[in-house]
């Protein structure tokens, strides 16, 4: 909670200072606005009733991932940060802190289309059939530390795809375009993956008890629905 408010008083403390400095150039209002519903979609997932049942029920622990990975992460992305943090800073930081850093060897790595593409692939792929699941679900501090590496990697994931801050590398249209559905169908293959087991794929979920009659394989199917239909809508 408080990172959120944090991070939303600095931006309206940046994008005040950035339209004083520049009248004929200001900070676009849509930006804004996608930033905010951003922190709202981050609001939703880790500090409302979603986050307080996401390790009863598998259904709404994969709705706090979509909330992450495809709604405030590329939320995010459209809102443009870099590039407002670049027009807040002074020249002397810009050129001394920011810009090495967005031209390091590390950032031009991680930020390669394919490998952002890779990185988020393999996040969701091993956190879902690893002990890293099911472990998180038993231990708080584990399950922030996924959340973080889900977000992260959505981040570097859409950096390139929305192509609105600076990147060490671009993409045209075509490639853009590539480079989510090829997204779009690994999520459809892990979602049809979870769909189709025919046990509960974490013992967490089969053991927790709940005050009304549940069934963990259905909500399981549930979850999985929600990964395929509403992921691949996003």
């Amino acid at each position: 909670t408080l990172a959120i408010l944090a991070a939303t008083a600095w931006w309206f403390w940046a994008v005040g200072r950035v339209n004083a400095a520049h009248p004929a150039n200001r900070v676009p209002r849509r930006r804004t606005w996608y930033f905010l519903a951003a922190m709202v979609a981050l609001a939703l997932a880790l500090v409302s009733g979603i986050d307080r049942y996401d390790t009863t029920l598998f259904s709404v622990h994969m709705t706090q991932h979509v909330l992450l990975i495809l709604v405030s992460a590329p939320l995010l992305a459209l809102a443009a940060p870099v590039t407002l943090l670049l027009r807040v800073s002074s020249p002397d930081t810009r050129r001394r802190w920011i810009l090495p850093f967005l031209h390091s060897k590390a950032v031009r790595f991680v930020a390669h289309p394919i490998v952002a593409w890779l990185t988020l692939t393999t996040v969701m792929w091993v956190s879902h059939f690893s002990p890293l699941f099911d472990a998180a679900l038993e231990d708080p501090i584990l399950h922030d530390v996924e959340h973080v590496l889900f977000l992260t990697a959505a981040m570097l994931f859409w950096w390139p795809a929305v192509a609105l801050d600076p990147a060490p590398s671009r993409m045209g249209h075509p490639g853009r375009l590539t480079h989510v559905f090829m997204q779009m169908t690994q999520n459809t293959f892990l979602a049809l993956v979870i769909l189709g087991a025919s046990a509960v794929l974490y013992p967490h979920y089969a053991t927790v008890s709940l005050p009304w009659p549940s069934d963990p394989l259905a909500d399981q199917k549930m979850a999985a629905g929600i990964m395929w239909v509403v992921g691949d809508a996003i």
